[in-house]
């Protein structure tokens, strides 16, 4: 059921789940809020080596004019092709400001009607070396724009304190050049995959589960009912809060977000500190429902907190932390 009963809805959360829920009972009063925490210790911790889902950056809002590579006559050529491809350079094009630390930048591919190669879900790696260093700085992250737009690569990277490789990436300006190779697969997206997902993230984990929501969303075949819990430090740091918010306004009975903010403005109306076990009790598909998927994407504090981390790019890891008191099989859980 994709719904569920307000009798277990959190008081932080009456307001945002009006319209997600298809049942309530008024006899029985909601439990109290959960106890606020730091998001911050979350979100920023092990940012200096981007580590857990920083090191993940994938997904994104579509950007520029989308173009059909078979209505064009030819298959697209793709920029990056994996497999034995090395590092190619690419020059910025543009760099726009998103918010206090945050930049969109666009790369120009080799060629005018390439498509970047990326599909849905993969990563990309960029590489630059520091100066002095004896080894370049390699990091994972996931072009922002529609798979099919020829000509360019978009990405959206968040600064963080002592960062390398984000730090590096907010500098450049146009004309400069940065290094890619890729695609490197992630999880292997299918429509009607799962009957239900749930998108557990922190800080910029958001943008692999952005990735999936637009995969889903622009494929009218796609049924997928989805469910996004979302933590950040300030309203201000809510990366695609708009595109995030047009999807809940055009799928309703499909698509419901939950975020949850660390220093919370006055009036927010939604909940404040972790993202805490009574929430996720609250507004996930029970663990025994058929055929439901959980992804989880942000830095080592929350992934050990919500899932445990995982061991390698290739190694999962057992599960652990909150999913695994809730019911959740390691079979259920997907980690970025």
């Amino acid at each position: 059921m994709f719904a569920r009963s307000a009798a277990r809805t959190l008081r932080p959360l009456r307001c945002q789940a009006t319209r997600y829920y298809s049942t309530a009972s008024a006899a029985t009063p909601p439990p109290p809020a959960p106890k606020s925490g730091s998001n911050a210790a979350l979100y920023i911790a092990g940012a200096a080596g981007l580590g857990g889902a920083a090191y993940y950056f994938l997904g994104g809002a579509a950007a520029g004019k989308k173009i059909d590579a078979s209505a064009a006559g030819t298959p697209a050529k793709a920029a990056l092709t994996g497999g034995e491809q090395g590092f190619i350079p690419l020059k910025v094009e543009s760099v726009e400001s998103v918010s206090h630390n945050t930049k969109k930048l666009r790369f120009k591919l080799p060629e005018d009607d390439m498509v970047s190669g990326v599909h849905i879900a993969s990563a990309i790696l960029t590489k630059f070396k520091p100066e002095g260093a004896e080894k370049p700085v390699i990091r994972p992250y996931t072009p922002i724009n529609d798979e099919e737009a020829r000509g360019y690569l978009d990405l959206l990277v968040k600064e963080y304190p002592n960062g390398p490789m984000s730090t590096h990436i907010a500098n450049l300006k146009p004309g400069d050049v940065l290094d890619f190779k890729g695609p490197i697969p992630k999880y292997l997206w299918q429509p009607n995959k799962h009957n239900h997902i749930a998108l557990l993230a922190g800080g910029t984990g958001i943008t692999p589960m952005y990735q999936l929501l637009r995969a889903i969303f622009s494929n009218p075949d796609d049924k997928t009912k989805v469910t996004l819990v979302f933590g950040n430090v300030t309203e201000g740091d809510i990366l695609l809060k708009k595109e995030l918010a047009d999807l809940e306004n055009r799928y309703p009975q499909r698509f419901r977000a939950f975020y949850t903010l660390d220093k919370p403005p006055k009036g927010w109306a939604g909940n404040s500190g972790f993202i805490t076990k009574d929430l996720l009790k609250t507004v996930l598909p029970e663990p025994k429902e058929e055929n439901v998927k959980v992804f989880v994407c942000g830095p080592p504090g929350l992934m050990k907190a919500i899932s445990g981390p995982k061991n390698s790019p290739q190694d999962q890891g057992e599960l652990s932390g909150i999913l695994k008191e809730l019911g959740y099989g390691k079979d259920q859980v997907y980690k970025f």
